[in-house]
């Protein structure tokens, strides 16, 4: 087996720290592992840069893997490395789309006992990516609010419940009082979808299925197979928007008269000011952006019996 270098964030709680001593026995009981901790991008950079050809298992959520990929990345050692996970994070929806385990010691036998396999990246204009999801509009408005709420409630809990994971909901429905909708042109490999004359309530890009902890805003989105899925939302009307809301919960949405759901490799929007949200980190307000997949970024250890239909 393959030596490991397991990277944690400094700030991690005690719980998790727990946790992740119960994943650490697992991995250690079959190889050598060294375990870093960082607490900024500094301190990140030092790690991968001694970490030679091992495995590099990312210890947390979906902020701390943007965070690794985003640095192997810029070094341009993206392309040779095996990355694992252990999920310890309140969302943990590239978790998700990867059947890994939130149980961490049996997230550490898939690390042990998976396969590599190869996983898509979105990259802007800029060289910023994009691991899971990036969104504008009113999901990166809920987003923004619900990370406020992420971050008070993210101490609340007992055992593996944690009121972190209400963060996102309680930020959409803050949003849909005075929900963020704008006019924008997005054209998807050159071709115009949606022109200013239609007010979009929110663009979705889905490498992966899931945003918020589990709601799947791309549904059919497959990490590896070198496009990403485009959901364009124009439901801004009252009953427009509770309709969406409602097919958006139950997963049923891309299949409103209101709803454009595509696949494509080259996706540009521009047009009024707009945030987005990456991964779960906001930025902005933009007014030009345009992303473009690279097919097959990096490895991925997935468990053996990961298939996309």
């Amino acid at each position: 087996m393959d030596p490991l270098l397991v990277i944690t964030n400094s700030d991690a709680g005690t719980a998790d720290q727990e946790s992740l001593e119960t994943a650490l026995g697992v991995l250690r009981a079959r190889t050598s592992v060294e375990v870093a901790a960082t607490r900024n991008p500094g301190e990140l950079d030092g790690v991968l840069h001694r970490a030679g050809s091992r495995r590099i298992v990312v210890a947390g959520g979906d902020g701390s893997m943007h965070a690794v990929v985003a640095a192997l990345h810029r070094r341009h050692d993206l392309g040779d490395a095996v990355l694992g996970l252990l999920p310890l994070g309140t969302g943990n929806d590239f978790a998700r789309v990867n059947d890994i385990p939130l149980d961490l010691a049996e997230a550490a036998r898939v690390v042990l006992d998976g396969v590599p396999v190869p996983r898509d990246l979105i990259v802007d204009e800029v060289g910023e990516i994009v691991v899971n999801s990036v969104h504008a509009g009113a999901g990166a408005q809920a987003s923004r609010r619900g990370a406020r709420w992420k971050g008070r409630l993210h101490s609340i809990g007992v055992g593996k419940v944690n009121l972190g994971k209400l963060g996102y909901p309680i930020g959409a429905a803050l949003s849909a009082f005075r929900p963020p909708y704008v006019r924008l042109r997005v054209l998807v490999d050159g071709e115009l979808i949606v022109d200013y004359d239609h007010p979009v309530l929110m663009i979705a890009l889905g490498n992966g299925v899931h945003v918020g902890g589990g709601l799947e805003l791309t549904p059919d989105a497959d990490p590896g197979d070198g496009l990403v899925d485009v959901m364009i939302s124009r439901a801004i009307g009252v009953v427009e928007r509770f309709g969406y809301a409602v097919s958006l919960a139950r997963g049923t949405h891309a299949e409103r008269d209101d709803v454009t759901y595509l696949r494509g490799s080259r996706v540009e929007v521009s047009g009024e000011d707009f945030w987005c949200s990456a991964d779960g980190e906001t930025y902005g307000p933009e007014r030009q952006r345009t992303w473009h997949v690279e097919p097959a970024a990096y490895s991925f250890i997935a468990p053996a019996s990961l298939t996309f239909d």
